[in-house]
């Protein structure tokens, strides 16, 4: 089970995600068009570095939604790999069934 604290910062850095990524995109715009380098440019390039680092969504991380676990997160059900196989075997997800052959 992660601390609710590192479950807090997630959600914080989504939603710090979500209320710069319209003016993340127009200056990426900027910066992206043509090939010359303007001042334009340069100006784009600072107000890109002025952003709160956590804005980016790179920095954000996909965690297990019951027990906000990082590693083993299976995207298709938001769940990591032991409480995926766990609810599976449970009869919990429905369509999921354990292979036999």
């Amino acid at each position: 089970m992660a601390k609710e604290s590192l479950k807090a910062k997630e959600l914080k850095r989504e939603r710090m995600v979500a209320k710069y990524a319209a003016k993340r995109a127009a200056l990426k715009k900027i910066i992206n068009s043509g090939s010359e380098y303007t001042e334009e440019k340069e100006a784009a390039v600072k107000a890109l570095q002025q952003l709160p680092p956590n804005s980016n969504p790179i920095r954000k991380h996909n965690r297990c939604k019951l027990t906000g676990r990082p590693k083993g997160y299976m995207r298709q059900f938001g769940l990591s790999r032991i409480n995926f196989r766990e609810m599976a075997l449970a009869g919990q997800i429905p369509g999921v069934k354990k292979a036999s052959w």
